[in-house]
């Protein structure tokens, strides 16, 4: 496993020793000589030793370095993977998902495909035995994706589960770019991007960019903490032994049964990977009924999810002087008064003025319009989050409040668009940007009913009680 600096990420001679520095967000923290002397190179950071490998992963937990994927060389072995596909009642689906097998460049002899049929009632088994596949029967009609993928997992042969969903077709690169994660002993799973398959309706060009399977170009992993970070099962490797040591899927769950799986693998100490790389095509829905069924039936699992695992919650990083500065703009918006926003301006004054001397000390040659800069990308990033967080959770209540209070339903719209704009702006969708909205938004209104639907029929509402800190 090998690192790099994450983009924007500096080495830097502070006032008693080397730091790693970042502007956005405004970051410090110090590094000991020896690893300054790893972090030099920039790219390739291979670590010497278990403690250098347990520091290079706190900064990447943390946003300061990134994955650099690392490739088995001529010395390095590939591990013999199992590829699982669950599928029910999906011949054409399945014939094009096994023709993209065919062409994943990996050592043939260390690849076997089983294909778990939930009962289907079409040419399903015949396309997969025609393909070479092995054919397994989940033991029933309907079952469930989580209850296929066990039985699948349960016949395989292989040190690496690698779980497919029928409606998708792997890279080329596929494993070749992802089981090498495996050279870390610690890593038990390891998810790869997940892009769209099409691009011809409005909803496949949003899809192909703001889906829940996608985690976008940064990687990260997940060890040890309570965030909610997990891997999409439809693009996942799991080493067999962890596999079965967590008890697989959990097969009650129709939906969220990755997120439950990435949740028991991490609370046993094993640590989860994502990687740009390793990329697959997922026929995404795009029929607008069956999208927003989707998003609701997603959201429903909250509530059960909370009470398997109550020590995850979702978490709002909000620094005091930002935030208070955010609630004064938007009190002042509210009693048509320029005094709060005029106390919040002030507010953000005094903390750029606070971090600009506390650079200064460390010997960072920086200027107070370049702190301010920073903190204003860190202001508007607040006010993302906190937008983003109750236009998804509280959309119909503020519509309901807005009608009552006009004011306040101009301030939600200010909130919904504040969002919208920030995500159409960094994910670049290719279409515009009113149809995104639109998409947008009735896909939080969807799954916030979801939410709501699964809190009340699981008698908890945790979900909407997230974790609030001053510092991540």
């Amino acid at each position: 496993m090998s690192y790099r600096l994450a983009s924007g990420v500096e080495l830097v001679e502070a006032r008693g020793g080397p730091a790693l520095f970042t502007w956005t967000p405004l970051r410090l923290v110090r590094v000991n000589t020896a690893l300054a002397g790893l972090l030099e190179g920039g790219g390739d950071l291979v670590p010497r030793s278990s403690g250098e490998a347990r520091a290079l992963e706190a900064l990447l937990e943390r946003g300061f370095l990134a994955y650099e994927p690392t490739p088995s060389g001529p010395g390095g072995r590939s591990p013999t993977v199992s590829v699982v596909i669950p599928v029910k009642d999906r011949a054409e689906e399945l014939r094009r998902c096994l023709e993209s097998l065919t062409r994943v460049r990996y050592p043939g002899e260390n690849v076997e495909v089983l294909v778990v049929d939930d009962g289907s009632r079409d040419e399903t088994r015949d396309v997969a035995r025609a393909m070479g596949a092995s054919v397994i029967l989940s033991g029933g009609e309907g079952r469930g994706p989580a209850a296929a993928r066990n039985r699948g997992a349960s016949q395989a042969r292989g040190e690496v589960l690698a779980f497919l969903d029928s409606d998708c077709a792997a890279s080329e690169e596929w494993l070749a770019e992802l089981a090498p994660m495996f050279q870390d002993p610690d890593v038990a799973a390891v998810g790869g991007r997940v892009n769209g398959m099409h691009a011809s309706s409005a909803l496949d060009r949003y899809e192909a960019e703001m889906s829940s399977l996608c985690l976008g170009a940064r990687g990260r992993s997940g060890q040890h903490g309570k965030d909610t970070f997990y891997l999409p099962s439809c693009n996942l490797l799991v080493r067999r032994r962890d596999f079965a040591d967590s008890g697989g899927f959990r097969e009650e769950l129709q939906v969220a049964e990755d997120v439950d799986l990435s949740w028991r693998l991490r609370d046993r100490g094993r640590k989860i990977v994502y990687t740009p790389a390793g990329s697959i095509v997922h026929e995404h829905r795009n029929r607008l009924g069956a999208f927003l069924r989707r998003r609701f039936q997603y959201g429903t699992s909250e509530g059960l999810l909370q009470i398997l695992h109550p020590e995850r919650r979702k978490r709002l990083i909000l620094p005091p002087a930002l935030a208070a500065s955010a609630l004064l703009v938007a009190l002042s918006w509210l009693r048509a008064s320029w005094f709060p926003a005029a106390l919040g301006a002030a507010a953000v004054a005094v903390d750029v003025f606070r971090l600009w001397k506390k650079l200064r000390r460390q010997t960072l040659l920086v200027s107070p319009k370049q702190v301010l800069r920073a903190r204003l990308r860190t202001w508007g990033s607040l006010v993302y989050y906190v937008s983003f967080h109750f236009i998804r959770y509280y959309a119909a209540v503020l519509i309901v409040m807005g009608i009552a209070w006009p004011r306040l339903g101009a301030l939600a719209l200010a909130m919904a668009l504040w969002a919208g704009v920030a995500d159409y702006r960094l994910r670049r969708p290719a279409l515009g940007f009113p149809v995104f909205f639109g998409i947008y938004m009735a896909e939080h209104m969807a799954y916030g009913a979801g939410v709501f639907w699964g809190c009340l029929r699981q008698g908890t509402f945790r979900s909407y009680r997230p974790v609030v800190s001053a510092r991540g």
